[in-house]
């Protein structure tokens, strides 16, 4: 820890600032000045919920101080997660007579014939090189040029950032090509009308076809009415300021072996989208620094403690001049000097999927390498020789992009004999050093070398990091098994979880708040299964394989029956791979503009209307899909019942059981104030609880945990004391009597 704490602070040349948002109680005086409450949640009204946007506190801690911090609400713009300057949309269209798109890149000027292209409509996004003019490096790890070498035929045009595409080309990727000519004739592909609808209204056509330009009018910033609820969203704040408060804290932590490498980056993916929301169900961090917190979990917390960005990376100074010795930002020990503008902590939400889907298909000629560009919209600052090394390696751009995305950081923690001395053809010391301190959500991990054929073979994993600990075994048995199923369901029934990352971020935002798991409300993916045809991706219109199930329609018809039976041999590769899991990402027919929408998480769990079966349910048909035996089914059953009552709010989750156990204390004054005393007495109450001692039914229900006691744990030893022949002889003829060891042919001779 001294170490660690060394380092960041050298490195950031701050200690590290953590600001939480008070809790506000009856008699809390740093509310003082404030207007009385009025039931609801202050100014983010009935609907909506306070939202803590850790990482972002720089920019509040300049304008407010240490003491206060800057909040949003789940309900307005402001809880929009804030879109880089650099980070922008462009609308493709190639101004070039039968031309209906433009080749991806793997490097310019380096053109990619056997990947999926952007067709002109599409909306593409990404940032532009600052060394490397007149080009865009986009979110999938592809590059695209701005337009043709001589200028003179533009193929992106810089759009809203509110814009979403809509091309007629959605429903049909079988084109081979885009048939490029080069000349500056208009493309009779791309409609006027269409153009002017992308790009939100905000777009003027000269009548003049030799000079049809977009022109993009800039979004404001803010509103007016975010203007006056930024004013009232300052917040007092708990403020800390070293790493030891957040990496002090506990959490729930889960490794899982994936069949190969395919599925491991699958599953990265899918329970990146998980973590939010099983996040706000476990929630177990009310209180730090001896006061009660308006938030409920630890990691924002962890964030802001291990931040080590440098002023620049975290945005905080301009470097015009990265050369000049006499900067005194530039470092030029630091990974890209310490200059590089990175928009998350190393302990954050993930910045990019990385599973590299395919498409299935009658028309399936160019489209091996399809990227899923659609749902990687947000910043993913990389590592352009790294990057450019792995490219070089064949190694595809999805992956190649997040391991050099891993690279944009320096390690923090050096050992000694453990640098020069590591043999990096045979050791992976040297990455495990930046792979373990870029703490994300879900983490991929590549299998460890074997140093000798005795060694147990580990192959490829996936890690599922964002649950917090919770106060009994029951508990945390109950929240690992499901997730382990889930991962299964998610494979066996070729189901697809994917949304936009923004909406991600937006979620692990969310599921900070307090009371999150009952309260607030996560986007999440309305239709899990691959959508067929006909399907439109509404909710209501939805009429997807759980959507004839609900209405007693027959699915004997769908592709993905639910049998114990193995699936055809025409549905899979040669590997075992589902043909229905390759295209489920961005499946044919599909509108992935309405594909996600806002729900509960007692809906995500126990489903919504007709058209969303919920995870539970798919749990519960996983089990019966395998002939789990009644004795584990039992116990799977309880396991789910109480994960069930969690979601609906009938159970409390721990931080929500905590908050109340300080409330009712005798010794608290309403002041948000957690005293010596009460914090004693708190530990105490969870160590019973934990030990079986205490039974909790607003934390437990019905679920009793039988007590804990050391007594007599350790009276049975495991013996190494040699035995005589006589007792060995005795104890092989009890156990030759049983008919199992009287049957013929037990042991053959060899």
């Amino acid at each position: 820890f001294a170490t660690l704490s060394a380092n960041i602070r050298q490195r950031r040349k701050d200690k590290v600032n953590i600001q939480i948002p008070l809790y506000r109680d009856v008699h809390t005086p740093e509310f003082k000045n404030y207007p009385p409450m009025n039931g609801v949640n202050d100014c983010c009204g009935v609907d909506g919920q306070r939202v803590w946007r850790y990482g972002k506190g720089d920019a509040s801690r300049i304008m407010n101080g240490n003491d206060y911090v800057t909040v949003g609400c789940s309900k307005s713009s402001q809880d929009e997660v804030a879109v880089p300057i650099t980070h922008k949309k462009w609308l493709v269209a190639v101004k070039s007579p039968g031309c209906r798109g433009i080749f991806y890149r793997s490097a310019p000027n380096v053109i990619v014939a056997d990947a999926d292209w952007p067709r002109n409509g599409d909306i593409v996004i990404g940032s532009e090189i600052p060394n490397i003019p007149g080009w865009v490096r986009l979110q999938n790890g592809y590059y695209l040029p701005i337009a043709s070498e001589d200028g003179k035929i533009p193929f992106l045009h810089e759009v809203s950032l509110k814009s979403h595409a809509s091309n007629t080309e959605k429903r049909n990727l079988g084109s081979a090509t885009p048939l490029f000519y080069g000349n500056s004739m208009a493309s009779p592909e791309v409609d006027r009308a269409l153009l002017a609808d992308l790009l939100d209204d905000k777009l003027s056509l000269n009548d003049d076809d030799d000079d049809d330009e977009p022109v993009v009018v800039a979004d404001s910033a803010t509103t007016d009415n975010d203007n006056k609820q930024g004013a009232d969203n300052v917040r007092p704040a708990v403020h800390m300021d070293a790493m030891a408060f957040g990496m002090g804290c506990c959490c729930l932590q889960i490794t899982f072996q994936a069949k190969d490498m395919d599925e491991s980056r699958f599953m990265f993916d899918q329970l990146a989208v998980m973590a939010p929301i099983m996040m706000a169900l476990t929630a177990s961090t009310p209180v730090l620094r001896g006061k009660l917190l308006d938030t409920d979990c630890r990691w924002g917390i962890i964030s802001e403690s291990v931040d080590c960005r440098t002023p620049a990376e975290r945005g905080m100074t301009t470097h015009d001049d990265d050369d000049d010795p006499n900067n005194e930002t530039s470092q030029p020990q630091l990974a890209a000097k310490g200059q590089r503008r990175i928009y998350k902590s190393r302990y954050d939400s993930i910045s990019t999927f990385i599973y590299q889907g395919a498409y299935i298909g009658n028309n399936s000629a160019g489209m091996e390498n399809r990227i899923l560009n659609t749902y990687n919209d947000i910043p993913v600052e990389i590592d352009e020789d790294s990057y450019r090394l792995l490219r070089e390696a064949g190694v595809d751009p999805a992956l190649s992009q997040h391991i050099a995305h891993l690279f944009i950081r320096d390690p923090l923690v050096i050992f000694d004999g453990a640098v020069e001395e590591v043999d990096d053809q045979t050791q992976t010391e040297h990455f495990e050093s930046i792979q373990s301190t870029n703490w994300q959500t879900v983490r991929w991990k590549p299998p460890p070398p074997r140093l000798s054929p005795n060694c147990p073979h580990i192959g490829w994993r996936t890690e599922f990091r964002s649950m917090e600990i919770q106060l009994t075994d029951f508990e945390n048995s109950a929240f690992t098994v499901f997730i382990v199923l889930l991962t299964r369901v998610i494979i066996s029934f070729d189901l697809n979880l994917y949304i936009p990352l923004s909406r991600v971020d937006q979620n692990m935002q969310r599921a900070h708040s307090r009371d999150a798991a009952k309260r607030s409300k996560f986007f999440f993916r309305r239709h899990l299964a691959p959508l067929e045809e006909g399907d439109d991706g509404y909710g209501v219109k939805y009429n997807s394989m759980f959507a004839r199930i609900s209405n007693g329609h027959d699915t004997t018809s769908s592709s993905m029956v639910m049998s114990s039976h193995a699936a055809d041999s025409d549905n899979v590769d040669e590997n075992g791979v589902s043909h229905q899991r390759k295209k489920a990402p961005v499946a044919p027919g599909s509108n992935e503009e309405n594909s996600y929408e806002e729900m509960t998480i007692a809906e995500i769990m126990n489903g919504k209307g007709d058209y969303f079966p919920g995870l539970i349910p798919l749990v519960l048909a996983y089990l019966e899909y395998t002939n789990c035996d009644d004795l584990t089914m039992e116990q799977m059953m309880k396991y789910m019942d109480f994960i069930q009552k969690r979601t609906t709010g009938e159970l409390m989750t721990p931080a929500s059981w905590i908050r109340k156990f300080i409330r009712k204390h005798p010794a608290y004054k309403f002041d948000s104030v957690v005293s010596d005393e009460i914090a004693y007495d708190l530990m105490i109450a969870c160590k019973d609880i934990g030990e079986g001692k205490r039974h909790e039914p607003e934390l437990l229900g019905d679920f009793r945990i039988r007590p804990i006691e050391k007594d007599g744990a350790y009276d049975v030893k495991l013996d190494s004391r040699r035995v005589n022949n006589n007792h060995i002889l005795h104890l092989l003829r009890r156990y030759s009597r049983r008919k199992s060891f009287s049957e013929p042919n037990l042991f053959p001779a060899a």
